[in-house]
């Protein structure tokens, strides 16, 4: 059992725990006994106090008795004051003894506090046989009489008074004495136990490093440098195991251990081989990364053609109309047709710069959504009234479907309305053959969800691309630059919220649905289904 570390650790810590509770339990008897003897030091100091206060009104009780038996004349309330303080006094006092026995187990503060009382009680009766004797001398009537029994009185009071009070402070006194040698005492004696506590413990400390800690460190040094050899590629070192304790068995483990890494060294070609294949692979990979990439230029290339595309054309238009309008000419010329047709172009510019600027700050994070409870229906409402003019311009009907309950959501009423006002207008621009386009609010369980329906020819077969930056469905002559779909997804996303194209109903047309989380279910009814038609 002794050849096991985890045993010799558990003995030094056992005796070292054990000299440190001796130590601490020496430590804590000799505290209190300091304290013992600094309380009554402290204590017999306080009754010296109050001995000396109580001296005192026993000197103003006399002199209030001889001023008022001198003078018949004078006020008896000084006398009565003096009387109430030396009482008063007096019952400090005996509380202050009293406590110090109540507090203290010690038959010599028993024995004190008895040899203490008897003084006590001569005090109170001095004070009682002057009071007497004050009364007597104010029924005398003559002068020299009254004068030697006044002095009679007070040389008795003096003689009753003055020996008591000596002898209890030279008691007190002594006390205090007492305890200051006391303490003294106990101070000379911690300082021999601190000595012989501090030769005990360096004693313990040699016997430790010479038993245990110099053949331990000994020993893991031997293995650190076996360890150090190992790393520089001596795989051939081995350890010897004298004992058969922890370290031991540490130095029989790091013996398989390098020989276990002297049997991986021959597979290290197998693995490097392995490796190799690897970094192939993911070399094809980095081509076909590299394809996409190619891919995604190839877009991009194609989307400043149609940047360029889109904003050259409005822009020719607004300086040919303006040309028009600046020749001059002999006859008046009504130019609201040629303002007309430069708003309108100005109009379609504006809007292929906003969605740029948008996804431009949709892609950087500059967009900071404002989001606020509302009714997900007059958000609805208001993008079919602003779609209205360019569905009648496209004789096409706009039918809003509010459904039984509005649905109350934690939205941003701005984004959400430009969302669907830009899937609105996708399916106007984009859908062939358009009559209708339905746009309808419902709950499925805790979400609402939005659809944008239409009767046009659908999304092409590879729709989930559309989501992406940049592509559109590639038919010819379609407007636009292939924002809308992936803007409109970022914002639903920052809503919590998801968005799915599709076919609709009987597989014909497009559809774009919208889920939103609901704030809370509105139970009002919504007005009837409004529309615009052309």
């Amino acid at each position: 059992m002794m050849r096991s570390l985890k045993v010799r650790f558990a003995l030094l810590l056992g005796v070292s725990g054990l000299l440190v509770l001796l130590a601490a339990a020496g430590m804590l008897l000799a505290v209190g006994a300091a304290e013992r003897a600094i309380d009554r030091t402290l204590a017999a100091q306080g009754r010296l106090e109050l001995l000396a206060e109580l001296s005192g009104r026993l000197t103003q009780f006399g002199l209030a008795a001889l001023e008022t038996a001198g003078n018949p004349d004078a006020q008896p309330e000084a006398l009565t004051i003096a009387r109430t303080n030396v009482d008063r006094a007096l019952a400090t006092v005996d509380e202050a003894l009293a406590k110090s026995v109540s507090e203290s187990s010690d038959p010599q503060d028993r024995s004190a506090y008895a040899a203490r009382a008897r003084p006590m009680a001569q005090l109170r009766a001095a004070r009682a046989i002057l009071d007497r004797q004050v009364a007597q001398i104010e029924r005398q009537t003559e002068p020299e009489r009254r004068q030697n029994a006044i002095k009679g009185a007070l040389n008795g009071f003096g003689a009753m008074t003055g020996q008591p009070l000596s002898f209890l402070i030279e008691a007190e006194r002594r006390s205090m004495v007492l305890g200051s040698e006391e303490a003294q005492t106990l101070a000379r004696r911690l300082r021999l136990a601190a000595l012989a506590a501090l030769l005990v413990a360096l004693v313990f400390l040699a016997v430790l490093y010479r038993s245990v800690t110099r053949p331990t460190l000994a020993r893991i040094e031997a293995v650190r440098r076996a360890a150090g050899a190992v790393g520089r590629g001596a795989l051939d070192t081995r350890l010897s195991v004298a004992d058969r304790d922890e370290l031991g068995l540490l130095v029989a483990n790091f013996n398989r251990m390098v020989a276990r890494l002297s049997r991986r060294e021959g597979r290290l070609a197998a693995d490097r081989a392995a490796l190799e294949d690897t970094v192939a692979a993911r070399t094809a990979d980095l081509r076909a990364a590299n394809a996409r990439l190619e891919a995604v230029d190839a877009s991009r290339r194609r989307f400043f053609a149609d940047v360029s595309h889109e904003l050259r054309t409005p822009l020719t238009v607004i300086l040919g109309e303006c040309d028009l309008a600046a020749r001059p000419s002999a006859r008046p010329v009504d130019h609201g047709p040629a303002f007309a047709t430069i708003r309108k172009r100005a109009q379609r510019l504006k809007m292929r710069v906003e969605d740029l600027l948008r996804v431009a700050r949709s892609e950087s994070g500059r967009i900071e959504l404002d989001r606020q409870p509302l009714g997900a229906a007059a958000v609805l409402a208001e993008a079919v009234d602003n779609a209205g003019s360019e569905a009648a311009r496209r004789r096409v009907r706009l039918v809003f479907e509010p459904g039984a309950a509005d649905a109350e959501i934690l939205a941003d009423r701005e984004w959400l309305r430009q969302v669907v006002e830009s899937l609105i207008d996708n399916a106007f621009r984009h859908a062939t053959g358009l009559t209708q386009v339905v746009v309808d609010l419902s709950q499925e369980g805790d979400r609402a969800r939005i659809r944008i329906s239409d009767d046009g020819p659908g999304f092409p077969e590879a729709a989930s691309d559309l989501f992406e930056r940049f592509q559109r469905g590639g038919r010819p002559g379609e407007s636009g630059f292939g924002i809308g779909l992936a803007l409109a997804r970022w914002v639903v996303e920052q809503h919590d919220g998801e968005i799915r194209i599709g076919r609709g109903e009987g597989g014909r047309g497009a559809r774009v649905s919208l889920t939103l989380p609901l704030l809370a279910a509105s139970a009002d009814a919504i007005p009837q289904v409004r529309e615009s038609a052309a």
